[in-house]
This record gives structure tokens, sequence and C-alpha cells, in this order.
């Protein structure tokens, strides 16, 4: 360890963070690898070392003999200080070597507001921060991950984005890279190369021309280079990479769990969800993998709780199977099972009861909408019925805290439906008074609200995003209806919600927005310890851009948008017969009960989705 840095750790909080040395860490040696990657996470440890596809893809990347993939995690404010007060650069957990020596920085990034880390990071390395001043073939700058399924923002950034499902493509990217690297290619040959890799983008292959009013005319690819280029997915999931021995992290981090994939993809296609839609076509792993998987990882773990994940995990139809199996194992062990993303609609008291084996963790359903013609608007599939039958089974269960999500500003919503959010609460209560196995320990109904954004590849991606004075209103308006003491309601502040809206939305020109703020201090944006509202305004104007242009500007469904240069496999006809459907308040049937023909079973060689 660099002698430096055994002074300052004592000096921060958990340094535990930035030591490595974890179990479950993959060694390599320097002298036997010919490429060596950075696997960089724009955030906190505690966040990185809780994603379960940085665990999949750290395991993936270094099943290549000649890969050495190391992690790096952003630093809190105070390890940031004193690294930069004694000259230390960003390094590598693994080997403590800085960043600058290895070949390929690959970034994964899931959310927007970590736009300024990804720079702030290429900055503590000593790396350009744009790909147009890195003329060497390496060190080669990577993303991937949900953000970039609109990659504008950063595209001047990054030498290339991983579209979709890097289980297999990212591997590719690599042999390719190896064989630049051995062979001496210049970046403009490896870049042209690997943009012919189904899944990769390469931003500086596609000219963009811009309109009088702003917006993009055309999207013009180089020679050889794709119109649109097509996400990739993984078909086989039980066949994929699953880390049955992931790192055990040294210090406390968000989900300190085993992680359990059930399927990917979604059946029932609210229209606000980009993770819905971007995500398909859905595929199921198999339940007695799943289970041969929780059981080894919590063996080579020490885990005391397995979470089963997806975007809807009640929506797996083997569900209670799969409860019994690990169950089977885990109940004498005393491992929890956690059943996150359930539905209002289809809880049933036979999960129920298994779950609470173990522990007791509390329920968290999303309404989303607080009319049951709102619910019809953003095609939830969810009833009024369905939520109070829900907590009485859970109320009658022994439960006695229940957490209710909700969406304000969303697209048609009234006043009316703001107020049936706190009618609702007190029909909950009603419920609790009437069900409860035991009144003496008294109930808990938190109602909590964040504010809508408009995001791309959904069917709300034309939409306008409510300005954050109407956000507000709409807040005070449900405070002041939530009469009953029993209910807590809590509210997403609406300032990070219009720059994320707009960074969602934006075009190659918010580049400059971004950098502006790194370069007055932003980083950790995601972090309300970090994020200065103020800072982001002034960026937008020192660089001529009007911010409500990309966050509250409703669209014409014939606009050329920023990311329809990526093919995530959905048909753009089928996002606006779902807006349309919005506006007259129309479900659509779920996938398993009517197929919508989005279009993204053509990526599977059998055409068809699994059901």
């Amino acid at each position: 360890m660099d002698k430096r840095l055994k002074r300052i750790l004592p000096k921060v909080q958990k340094p535990s963070r930035y030591t490595g040395g974890e179990y479950n860490q993959i060694i390599k040696d320097k002298s036997s690898v010919d490429l060596r990657v950075a696997f960089c996470f724009p955030d906190t440890y505690e966040i990185g070392m809780s994603n379960l596809g940085m665990s999949i893809l750290y395991q993936t990347m270094n099943s290549l003999d000649f890969v050495w993939c190391e992690r790096v995690f952003a630093p809190w404010g105070d390890m940031y200080a004193e690294m930069k007060e004694a000259g230390i650069p960003l390094y590598a957990l693994e080997s403590g070597d800085d960043v600058k020596e290895f070949d390929v920085l690959a970034f994964s990034i899931g959310y927007e507001m970590a736009y300024t880390t990804v720079l702030d990071m290429l900055d503590m390395s000593g790396i350009p921060l744009r790909s147009e001043n890195r003329d060497d073939l390496l060190p080669v700058v990577v993303a991937g991950g949900s953000a970039c399924v609109n990659a504008e923002p950063m595209a001047p950034f990054i030498d290339m984005f991983l579209i979709g499902e890097g289980e297999e493509m990212d591997n590719e990217v690599l042999c390719l890279l190896h064989t630049a690297k051995l062979e001496g290619w210049g970046k403009k040959q490896f870049l042209t190369e690997a943009a012919k890799i189904q899944g990769v983008y390469v931003p500086s292959l596609y000219d963009v021309e811009y309109n009088g009013d702003g917006t993009v005319r055309t999207y013009t690819p180089h020679e050889g280079v794709p119109q649109k280029v097509l996400k990739r997915i993984v078909e086989d999931l039980d066949s994929s990479p699953y880390p049955v021995n992931p790192i055990v992290p040294s210090t406390e981090v968000v989900h300190d769990r085993v992680s359990l994939e059930l399927f990917r993809g979604c059946v029932r296609g609210c229209r606000f969800c980009q993770a819905g839609y971007i995500y398909r076509p859905i595929r199921s792993k198999k339940p007695d993998t799943l289970i041969r998987q929780g059981i080894e990882a919590v063996q080579n773990t020490g885990h005391e709780e397995i979470s089963l994940l997806s975007l809807s995990t009640s929506d797996y139809r083997p569900l209670s199977y799969i409860c019994d199996g690990l169950l089977d194992y885990c109940e004498s062990r005393s491992v929890g099972l956690a059943l996150p993303s359930l539905r209002a609609d289809n809880f049933s008291v036979e999960i129920m009861e298994k779950i609470q084996k173990v522990r007791k963790s509390g329920l968290t359903f999303a309404v989303e909408g607080g009319s049951q013609r709102l619910r019809d608007a953003i095609n939830k599939n969810v009833t009024e019925e369905d939520v109070l039958n829900t907590c009485a089974l859970a109320f009658s269960g022994g439960w006695n805290t229940v957490k209710l999500y909700y969406m304000l500003g969303l697209p048609t919503e009234t006043d009316d439906d703001i107020v049936g959010i706190a009618e609702m609460s007190e029909k909950i209560l009603h419920c609790w008074r009437v069900n409860a196995k035991n009144k003496n320990r008294g109930v808990r109904i938190t109602v909590s609200t964040s504010c809508f954004i408009p995001k791309p590849h959904s069917p709300f991606q034309w939409e306008a995003q409510i300005s954050q004075e109407e956000y507000l209103r709409r807040v005070n308006l449900l405070r002041s209806s939530i009469k009953a003491k029993n209910v807590v309601y809590n509210w997403h502040d609406a300032e990070t919600s219009v720059i994320e809206a707009a960074l969602s939305r934006g075009d190659r020109r918010m580049a400059d927005v971004i950098e502006e703020v790194f370069r007055s201090g932003g980083r950790l944006d995601a972090w309300t310890d970090y994020f200065r509202y103020e800072r982001w305004n002034e960026a937008f104007r020192k660089c001529g851009l009007d911010r409500d242009f990309y966050a509250s500007r409703e669209r014409n469904v014939s606009e050329v948008l920023p990311w329809d240069v990526i093919d995530v496999g959905v048909r753009k006809s089928l996002l606006i017969r779902e807006k349309e459907r919005a506006y007259r308040s129309e479900l659509s049937p779920d996938c398993r009960r009517n197929c919508s023909a989005c279009g993204a079973a053509a990526l599977l060689k059998g055409s068809k989705c699994d059901e």
C-alpha cells in the first residue's frame, strides 16, 4: 500500500472502502495479462458493491485469461480531499495501481446524476475528459448501463458505449482490443471495427445536425457503420455467468445480501417505466438454477439474506417453488428471504407465509396513481380493491408496516387524483383496524411520492415534465389532504428531478453543461450532500442552453429524438400507440395474456418471449 495512503486512511470515514483485500476478490499476475480493465462505478463503494450487474461483469471479464479486471469507485468527500492534498491519483482496489496505467476504463452508468462523477474519476486519473483529446489507442474509455440508452449527453467524453447486456458483448470488445493492441492499430481503426459488433455505439462515427429551433435534424453514420445501434441481449440466462462466489464487502453496503435475478424484462408495460421497455424481451431463469445458485452463493459468502430480484418479482410463475427450495436450506440456518418488487394485484397468503418464516420485513407496493382513471392511463393494472385486499392479507398476517409509492406529475393527472392518494391511505388505515392481528403494536403507513420524469424509449418519452413550482403545489395539496397521524408522507425533492429530466432527454450539446458543472465543483450529484441546483442552472446559462427546452417541453411524435440512434428492440409505433391509449385511460393487457407485438421478440432466435 502507498505510504501516503496509509497516512490518510485513519482520517476518513469507513477506510475499508478504499483498501481492497476483500474475500473472493480476483487477483492475477500482472505479467501474465495483456489487458487491464479498470471497472469504474461512478458512485461510492457501498452503492457499487450492491450492484448485481457489476458483480456479474467483473467475473465475466476476468474469465478471459489475458484480462485482469479491477474495481474502482468514487471516493467520498473526506477521502477525495485527502487524496487531492496528498497528490494521490485514483487507483484500483485489487492492485492499488493508478487508473491511468490501465488499458480500458469501463464505466457502469445506471443513472444520469452520475455523469459529473464520471468526469471526476477521469480527472482524478489524469486522463483527458474528451474523447477527441485522447489520440492514442489506449486507454479506451467505455460506458454501459441503463442510462446509456440515451448516450448523447456523455457522447463527447466516451469512446464507445455498450448498449444492452454485457455478458457476451464486453468480452467480444476486449478480444478485439487485444488484437488491436498486439497488432498496433490506431484508435480510429479500432473504433471502426468495434462499431461492427452488435450493441456498440461509437459517437464519433455519427455526425449530428440540428434544426434552427434546436431540435435534432439528422444523425448521419460514417461509411460502414449501422444506421442505428441495436442493443445486445443474453438469450439463455441459465447458461450466462452468475457470481456464486461474489466479493464479500469489507464494510456495510446498501444491499448486504445475495441477489438472485429471476428474469429480465417485464410483462406489465407501465407507460412511465423505461426499464419495462429497454429490458425486453422477457427471459426467465429456471427455478432449479436459481435455487442452486442461491445456496452456493450463501455458502461462499456467509450472507444472511437472499433477495429475489426482477422488475416484478411476484410475476415469476414458479415463485412459490423457488421459495420452498431456498427455505429448505435457509430456514434452519436463519438465512432470510426477501421479495422486493411485489405487486398489489398478485400478492398471496402462501407467499406471505413463506417470506416471514425466518424474518419479517416491511411490505412495499408501487401504486403510482391515486385514482383508477390515472392508474389505467399509466397502464398500472392495479385496482384499489387489489391494494386493500393485499393490505388486509398483510395486516391479518401480522404485518403492521406498509409503504406505498406514488408519482406526482404523471400525464393527465388532476387534483382529484392527488387527493385520491390521501383517501386511499385512510382506507388502508381502516383496513388495519378491521383486519389487524395485533392492534397493540400500532400501524405505520408510509406514503412516498417522486416527481414524474419522462424517460427515453418509454411511451411517455414525448411528455413534458411539470415545473418545480407545480410539483411543490401538488406536494402541498397531498400533504394537507392527509389527516391521519398513522400516515407518514415523504416526498422527493423537485430540483434533482428537473435536472435529471433535462439530462435524460439531452443531446450532445448537454456535454458542455455537464463539464461546466464538474469544473465548478460538481461530483456525486446523486447525493443530496453534494447536489447544488443553482450550480446546474448557472451551467445552463453559461452554455447558452435552456434547461426547460429539455425537461419541460412536450415533443411531437414526428420529432427526431437524440436517442433515436439507439434501437432497444421496441417499435416506436408501439410507444406512440401506448401514449395515445394513456389519454383515453385504456389498459393494455400484459404480455402473457396478449402479445403487444412490440418487436422485442425479434431479438430472440426463436422469436418468442418467455411465458
